[in-house]
């Protein structure tokens, strides 16, 4: 049975004021007066003279759309509403739209959320629960429910995941929604956005189905910059871009405890409570020109006795971070990655160092450097192992800042391993507003295999004899002189 005629001739304002539909689990009208403009526009309702004012005035003065648009992207401060109102949207296209047109007989349409973790995803749908449990009407509709899908009648189901681009495929979408798609991260690819939104395009242009975006801003690249930058204040009825602070969309907000973010962070301010893309980061090295160096279809390399080996370990208690380990050498001007080991937590970190060590022992290889994690207990494993551990004098981020002419002249010959590769490509330069450039991983991401892999390499390259990159090391201000002086030795050796 489908739902009911009378539902599918109500606009999206009406039912999400009205307390026997959507109104009766979204609360307050007055608090949300900000999204009541955009949805309307979004959906292709004519807006009143006051909402136009709220519209333009988070839309860079743009006209309104003629009709519902293909996309919709929302970017905005912390505490907006964006998860409650994604459930919304969703319920609301599953509930209120008439999706027959668009389905087979027996043939099931899913409104897909996709969330940044588990946590959120349990968020969102609890909040789409909560629309058609609390309404009288609504829940008249379900028919089934688990602990991540609610069914409707009319063969209509809405589905709430964290985002992975490789189960999208198969799936009769009528409509997905990107919940905070900024923070996306996937272990295997460094473009997790861009890779689920090529995924959910066929399905959507198949049933006309709408996409949805809503995230607080990040860095200054991805999915959701790219939709800023080519849409934002453009006319454009198929695409709709939303930019606004938080204070906009929750007038409830405490100014205070927007201005003590702004004077303790600015940047991180600007991104988390303004809805700006924070200008302190940038992409550390293009994905692509890491692919480059990858060697197709190699996982691992076995020993040759015509080289000669390095290993630079990235130590970890076993609680919380992986253990790895990487194995390298030099052929000419090429530095070849020859093997990486990961042991994830839980595990013994003495039983993963006997394993390393027999696997130094495969490669000839002595003495192994390593991040000077619980230096002295490291020290000591390896050595009753019978391996000589020496600490790295780089940091992490001097590692990385060492390896990228050589990532980029392609003379880092890299092993076809997913994480690896998602993991350099996952890599950030952070300017502090002291001038200071340091890399670290994204937030909410690991970069245990790439120090590893990377250090091997870059001991393999400096080790070599005559070695010459032809490239200019990267520019690092590293904070004081002797710190500064001892990288500066360090990368004369490496460029020869």
């Amino acid at each position: 049975m489908p739902a009911p005629a009378a539902l599918t001739s109500i606009p999206i304002d009406r039912a999400l004021l009205d307390p026997n539909l959507l109104g009766a689990a979204l609360g307050d009208a007055g608090s949300w007066s900000t999204w009541l403009a955009i949805l309307k526009a979004a959906f292709g309702v004519e807006l009143t003279l006051q909402e136009a004012a709220i519209y333009r005035s988070v839309t860079g003065g743009r006209a309104p759309p003629a009709g519902r648009v293909r996309e919709l992207w929302s970017i905005l401060g912390r505490r907006s509403g964006k998860s409650r109102i994604a459930a919304a949207i969703a319920s609301y296209i599953a509930a209120f739209v008439d999706h027959s047109a668009s389905l087979a007989a027996g043939e099931v349409g899913t409104i897909l959320v996709l969330a940044a973790s588990k946590i959120q995803a349990q968020s969102v749908f609890g909040y789409i629960r909560a629309f058609f449990e609390t309404s009288p009407i609504l829940r008249q509709l379900v028919v089934g429910e688990t602990t991540d899908e609610l069914r409707l009648v009319g063969n209509i189901s809405i589905a709430v995941h964290t985002n992975n681009y490789r189960t999208i495929r198969g799936r009769t979408l009528l409509a997905c929604i990107f919940d905070e798609v900024a923070f996306w991260r996937d272990e295997t690819s460094s473009v997790p956005d861009v890779e689920t939104y090529r995924a959910v395009l066929p399905a959507l242009a198949t049933t006309g189905g709408m996409l949805v975006g809503i995230s607080s801003p990040y860095a200054q690249r991805g999915l959701l910059f790219t939709k800023h930058r080519d849409h934002f204040g453009v006319d454009d009825d198929s695409v709709l871009v939303v930019q606004a602070g938080t204070s906009a969309f929750n007038p409830n907000i405490d100014p205070e405890v927007l201005d003590e973010a702004r004077r303790d962070d600015p940047e991180s301010a600007a991104a988390e409570w303004d809805g700006l893309f924070r200008s302190d980061l940038s992409t550390f090295i293009d994905p692509t020109a890491v692919a480059k160096g990858v060697d197709p279809g190699v996982h691992e390399r076995p020993f040759d006795r015509n080289y000669r080996y390095y290993a630079f370990c990235d130590p970890s208690g076993g609680a919380h971070d992986a253990m790895t380990m990487g194995i390298a050498h030099a052929e000419g001007e090429r530095g070849v990655l020859d093997c990486v080991r990961e042991v994830r937590p839980p595990f013994d970190p003495h039983d993963v160092v006997v394993e390393f060590a027999r696997l130094l022992e495969r490669y000839r290889i002595s003495t192994v450097t390593g991040d000077r994690y619980a230096a002295e207990w490291v020290v000591g494993a390896f050595k009753a192992s019978g391996i000589r551990y020496t600490t790295s004098s780089l940091s992490r981020s001097e590692v990385y800042l060492e390896a990228l002419p050589a990532l980029m002249a392609g003379q880092f010959i890299l092993l076809d391993n997913p994480r690896l590769i998602a993991q350099i490509g996952n890599l950030e330069r952070r300017t502090s507003r002291g001038g200071r450039d340091s890399v670290d991983h994204m937030r909410g991401a690991f970069d245990d295999l790439s120090n590893a892999a990377l250090g091997a390499l870059n001991l393999a390259a400096s080790a070599r004899p005559g070695a010459r990159l032809n490239l200019p090391a990267p520019k690092v201000n590293l904070g004081y002189a002797a710190m500064k002086q001892r990288y500066g030795g360090r990368r004369q050796r490496f460029l020869g």
